[in-house]
């Protein structure tokens, strides 16, 4: 068990976190799987146990609580060891026009989505051996790429954490840390469960899917499903004058 690869988990409650540790799960991996929910969180462990990971332990623990997020990481190294690999795949989606108009809600969307999601990574990084492989993805959007009027809070702190992730790769080009940041279109998850079904709606094990091949190839970036990639290519390099006109 000693030898076995160590899965960090943020958010593991998440449908796309679940898919992915499940497609993880095999004798030669420990989860430690992160989030609110005890309870939540001690059935996925039980199920990747049932699956033959090697271990599968919990931190219940408010991902949002930054004062806390440098103990979390102390507590999690001193009883778990050091991550190999850790996924960020918690988030709030927000909802409009209240994200507009109700600063407290903007607020929370943008906290949880950008600075926790940044502090952690940084203390995650923070105090690591410059040699040790570390293996970090995280789960951005292609809302990230350019700010729309339907949910403009929701797309700057996903646009945020994917500039901030990207600057970390330059940062840490040529080392051993490996960072992917996952671009998925619409998933059919619980949190997008009551929107209007988009174009290339996906399954959370496609994402899954995607982002296993993605770290295998050391990938920088991953557009899930592929088709995103020329879309977002697209949208990013319209004009003003044809953008505005959009309705999105």
């Amino acid at each position: 068990m000693s030898g076995a690869r160590h899965l960090l988990v943020l958010g593991a409650t998440s449908a796309i976190a679940q898919a992915y540790a499940r497609r993880c799960a095999g004798a030669d991996l420990r989860c430690t799987l992160v989030g609110r929910h005890e309870d939540r969180l001690r059935e996925i462990a039980a199920d990747l146990l049932a699956r033959g990971a090697a271990a599968a332990e919990i931190v219940t623990a408010d991902l949002a609580a930054m004062e806390a997020i440098e103990s979390h990481v102390d507590a999690i190294r001193s009883r778990f060891g050091e991550p190999d690999e850790f996924l960020i795949a918690y988030g709030l989606l927000g909802q409009m026009p209240k994200t507009m108009t109700d600063l407290s809600q903007a607020r929370r969307l943008l906290d949880t989505n950008l600075t926790s999601a940044a502090l952690w990574t940084l203390a995650l990084l923070k105090n690591r051996r410059a040699d040790a492989p570390l293996s970090l993805v995280a789960l951005a959007s292609v809302a990230g790429d350019r700010g729309r009027a339907k949910n403009p809070v929701y797309d700057a702190s996903k646009g945020g954490l994917d500039v901030f992730l990207q600057g970390l790769q330059k940062t840490y080009d040529g080392t051993a840390v490996h960072i992917l940041i996952v671009k998925p279109g619409p998933v059919d998850t619980p949190m997008t469960a009551s929107l209007e079904k988009k174009p290339f709606l996906v399954s959370p094990d496609r994402v899954a899917a995607d982002i296993c091949r993605a770290v295998l190839r050391r990938r920088r970036i991953l557009y899930t499903p592929w088709i995103w990639r020329p879309i977002m290519l697209i949208i990013r390099h319209l004009p003003w004058f044809v953008f505005r006109r959009l309705q999105i």
